[in-house]
């Protein structure tokens, strides 16, 4: 039995319970407010205009904008520190004009600060591309009347063709029996359904003039010498390539309104005034953008005030059917690192498809020569130029592009980076494969410091070396060119980026550490005990509690098919799985290898993370030579752990990796290859699937600019009552059945959702709290509606008691003694009704996880008695106890017994019962990383519980029992009773990043 604890009380603290209503208006600024003096006071105090375009900064000690007179406000300003313009190069040459620095503060507390690049600063200009002052306003926009849908006749038509087309992807059969049924409603009262078939509703769409960039073709052949008097097959065929024209489509991006206020058009350098400590987010914040920029004009001073566009490209081949036969497309991605990393991983449309490329195939006979090898790799390399082949002069010449403020600038263009996994990264920079493409170390021994692959080295040797020497001393595959030498300030070795999916999470965590582990039981103890301690593990992770996003292993980890999910999910949960069956240093190597990814995955990076990303890279190295000193590997050469190594540089080159993780363009394969395939009639699919995507873009595009005139507020529904106006009491009735209709669809939906698996949902709201929690919108009439059978329900006799507690910390907030101290006969008394809820909703701000653009999340915490049939579900979660500490020395973790609701002298009170956990120890477990805790107990072996206010709510916690202390069969553990069958338990600090970041 646990130890007992007398002194156990803990003051939650609450947060007010007026929410912030009042948005700041500034761009980029999330802060919100409660009234109109704090905004007022936010705007005078935080967004100053610290300096004009065309005046010189003072030295660098002096605050900017300040001049010999006074500054009213300049007592208010933070003053930004000494070296805020050491980033200026003076050697490089400028307009006179716009010499100067400019930097701001950004951020809602006024902690941060940036240097902007003073030459490619994104002046605004005319069509012809002369430079305006910075106060002129755009060129009048050809405004369009709000009730202007073309080519749909109203919102209602608009609506059903995206509802259509887009979410509900109908065949076109289903469209014609839809509009049939539809018609023949409409016969009696006169009227016609929107479309008339499945032909008018497409000819409506292709008509949509926004978002059409067209597809267009070429085909490559085989125009080199042939070997042999034979003639190979390959050589005569044809390899067709569909692409769009990247400069439209980067256009269309740029103009777009959707993305108006989400684009970074300047380099820049961001810093914490507090701490002084440089911070990586998006891609315009690494040493790539601002070096570009320092490069475009030394090479050419008349660029200066034109704006850096960075390319980014993405390929990898996909299987959309193994059924029917091996069917693989190869598509090509599009984005510009302007767009800020959160837009990218929300699924917007700010990452595009802009190419199937061709996958050449022969005769078993010749598949493996090296002329068809040599052929592919060209192949590849030239669709890539022709395609390209359209912004090769705006590479060097900038072109005057309209964006989505309406105003012009002046662009120019390089590319960038390159996300791709390994093999794609072996075609890509025409390496050997099992050498780095990054580095030029050995592939004996690849962790062996070496320096930086370029451009101009990889030149070198091919002139120099015969290409026999090239490809065993260096990896280089001399006979083939790549692409990047076609065009101005471009080096593959440079542009290929971090990829988290293939190189940590597939690579170094599933197919290496996880296979080791297996290994290494497999030689200590054979494979038939092997078998049966591999066995319980399965079993240990079948047995962990549900959690939001947390992927269910219930028939164990023995599947062929693995997905970047299921790595992801078992990831989450395995450190405490082998606890206490393998070493401790291998635990350990687990550790270390966790927390590397986990902080290369965050959405901000700071020098003090580079730190913390070098010190778990150190221990994983350490701690790894236990599986070598084991037997079990013989050499850590593995290209995709040693691209570890090469983390911390590309971060400062490129911002947080989160940003440029092939992640984003698998997520992309779904929604544009393998949905449109499954739509087709898989005969000559492809045609299919471009004339798909071109509608789905159209439809996207039309909604952006239907929202952004304001013309998709709310819902037709909603819409068609306010035309109607108040209305009669039986409208009113109407309507309110109409919505609880609308309510109780949206709790079916969730109820069948898998078991297994509960996802959580991406919120696009600003954030106006960092975390905020709120009831159910519906109540349990079945359960309690008083106290007292309440009570009788949860077991817990001495809830009155708790509750007149409660109470009194609520109505007496300024008084210093411990609630629990008053005797509960002095304590104000409740005896009314209440509603019990089965679940709350948490949002917060978790910009490092799946989120909306603006980085927040919603996860549901669930207290019910049945949980989708399953059995009893009671969340676990963090409350604040003590909001100046840090980590988990600020909070602690309760168990949900109840959500409930009550009314006391007007006021609403929502609550949770909870039963306090303890923590064991003062600091997290030495080899896991987290932290140890046991449900509470007072004296006489009294569980503690507590009433608390649901505003001392942060969040959902996961636990994961310690194995290891118990001495259970866990082959009939079910995960909805892992809570009440064991005693101690891991702060699953690996359950998401953000829980990472607070667990600590």
């Amino acid at each position: 039995m646990p130890p007992t604890r007398d002194s156990g009380r803990r003051r939650p603290t609450q947060r007010p319970d007026t929410a912030p209503q009042l948005p700041c208006d500034q761009p980029g600024c999330n802060r919100w407010f409660r009234n109109l003096s704090g905004l007022t006071k936010h705007k005078r105090t935080t967004h100053l205009s610290f300096s004009h375009p065309h005046r010189s900064f003072p030295d660098h000690g002096e605050l900017l904008g300040s001049s010999g007179e006074e500054d009213p406000v300049a007592d208010t300003t933070p003053m930004l520190p000494e070296h805020a313009f050491d980033d200026y190069q003076a050697e490089v040459p400028l307009d006179p004009e716009h010499e100067d620095m400019r930097a701001e503060y950004v951020g809602s507390s006024g902690r941060l600060y940036r240097n902007y690049h003073p030459g490619l600063n994104a002046r605004r200009c005319d069509a012809r591309g002369q430079f305006l002052p910075a106060n002129a306003p755009p060129p009048p926009r050809a405004e369009k009347a709000l009730d202007d849908w073309t080519p749909y006749r109203n919102r209602l038509e608009f609506e059903l063709a995206d509802f259509l087309f887009t979410h509900a992807e109908m065949p076109a059969r289903k469209i014609d029996t839809l509009l049939d049924i539809w018609a023949a409603s409409l016969i009696g009262l006169g009227g016609q359904p929107l479309f008339t078939n499945h032909t008018d509703l497409y000819r409506v769409i292709d008509s949509t003039r926004v978002g059409d960039v067209k597809w267009d073709n070429f085909t490559i052949r085989y125009t080199g010498e042939e070997q042999g008097s034979e003639r190979a097959p390959w050589m005569s065929d044809g390899y067709e390539v569909w692409y769009r024209d990247p400069r439209e489509v980067i256009h269309g991006i740029l103009a777009s309104s959707e993305f108006t206020d989400k684009l970074d058009l300047v380099p820049y350098r961001e810093y914490d005034v507090s701490s002084d400590q440089r911070r990586w987010q998006d891609f315009m914040s690494g040493d790539w953008a601002w070096a570009q920029a320092d490069r475009i004009l030394h090479d050419d001073p008349t660029t200066a005030g034109a704006t850096l566009v960075p390319i980014i490209l993405g390929s990898d081949k996909t299987t959309v059917s193994v059924a029917t036969g091996q069917t693989d497309y190869y598509p090509l991605y599009l984005s510009i690192g302007n767009v800020r990393n959160t837009l990218c991983r929300a699924h917007r449309n700010a990452v595009v498809l802009i190419a199937f490329l061709a996958m050449p195939k022969t005769t078993r006979e010749h598949a493996n020569t090296p002329a068809f090898r040599k052929f592919k790799r060209q192949l590849f390399h030239s669709s890539l130029t022709r395609i390209l082949s359209s912004i090769s002069r705006p590479m060097k010449v900038p072109e005057v592009v309209l964006f989505g403020d309406n105003h012009y600038r002046r662009v120019i263009y390089s590319l960038a980076a390159y996300i791709a996994d390994y093999e794609e990264q072996v075609l890509l920079s025409c390496i050997v494969r099992n050498w780095c493409p990054k580095c030029l170390g050995h592939r004996d021994n690849l962790d062996e410091g070496a320096l930086r692959r370029s451009r101009e080295h990889c030149d070198t040797i091919i002139e120099e070396f015969e290409l026999r020497q090239a490809w065993d001393s260096y990896g280089i595959v001399g006979d083939v060119v790549p692409f990047t030498n076609d065009f101005p300030r471009a080096d593959i070795h440079e542009m290929l980026s971090p990829d988290i999916l293939h190189q940590l999470i597939k690579g170094g965590f599933k197919d290496h550490l996880v296979e080791w582990v297996e290994r290494y039981l497999i030689h200590i103890h054979g494979r038939a005990e092997a078998e049966k301690i591999l066995d319980e593990i399965d079993r240990r992770i079948a047995a962990v509690a549900p959690f939001t996003g947390l992927r269910r292993f219930p028939q164990g980890r023995h599947f062929k098919q693995w997905t970047g999910d299921d790595s992801k999910g078992l990831m989450k949960v395995y450190i405490a799985a082998i606890e206490g069956l393998v070493p401790k240093d291998m635990v350990r190597t687990f550790r270390a290898f966790l927390e590397f990814c986990y902080l290369v995955r965050r959405n901000v990076i700071t020098e003090q993370t580079l730190t913390e990303i070098d010190g778990a890279l150190r221990r994983f190295h350490l701690f790894r030579e236990v599986f070598r000193n084991a037997g079990v590997i013989e050499s850590f050469s593995l290209p995709r752990q040693h691209a570890m190594k090469h983390y911390h540089y590309l971060i400062r080159q490129f911002g947080a990796p989160n940003g440029l993780c092939s992640s984003i363009t698998e997520s992309k394969h779904i929604k544009a290859v393998k949905r449109p395939y499954r739509r087709t009639n898989r005969f000559q699919a492809l045609g299919q699937i471009l004339l798909i995507n071109q509608r789905l873009d159209k439809l996207t595009a039309a909604r952006a600019d239907f929202a952004g005139r304001g013309m998709l507020n709310g819902t037709c529904l909603s819409q068609a009552f306010e035309v109607l106006g108040p209305g009669t009491d039986e409208t009113h009735d109407q309507r309110h059945s109409i919505e609880e209709c609308a309510n109780a669809a949206g709790d079916s939906e969730e109820r069948t959702a898998s078991y297994e698996e509960e996802s959580g949902e991406v919120i696009d709201d600003q954030m106006a709290v960092d975390a905020h929690v709120s009831l159910a919108h519906r109540y349990q009439r079945a359960r309690a509606r008083n106290v007292g059978a309440l009570a009788t329900e949860l077991g817990v006799l001495d809830l009155a008691h708790l509750l007149r507690h409660f109470l009194q910390s609520q109505l007496y907030p300024n008084d210093s003694r411990d609630p629990e101290d008053i005797p509960y006969q002095e304590c104000p008394v409740y005896e009314g009704r209440i509603r019990v809820y089965n679940s709350a909703c948490s949002t917060f701000f978790a910009p490092s996880d799946l989120s909306g653009i603006h980085g927040m999340r919603r996860e549901h915490i669930r207290s019910c008695p049945m949980w989708r049939n399953a059995g009893p579900r009671f969340d676990c979660i963090f409350i604040v106890t003590d909001p100046q500490a840090e980590g988990m020395r600020g909070l602690d973790v309760a168990r949900v017994l109840c959500f409930f609701s009550f009314k006391y002298q007007g006021t609403f009170y929502p609550c949770a019962v909870i039963h306090w956990f303890d923590r064991v120890g003062e600091g997290p477990d030495e080899a896991t990383g987290m932290w140890i805790v046991h449900p509470g107990y007072r004296t006489r072996n009294l569980r503690n519980i507590a009433v608390v206010h649901i505003d001392t709510i942060y969040r959902a916690a996961h636990l994961i029992p310690v194995y290891a202390m118990h001495n259970i069969d866990s082959r009939d553990i079910k995960p909805h009773c892992s809570y009440d069958m064991f005693h101690s338990f891991y702060v699953n600090k690996y359950a998401d990043h953000h829980a990472f970041e607070i667990a600590f």
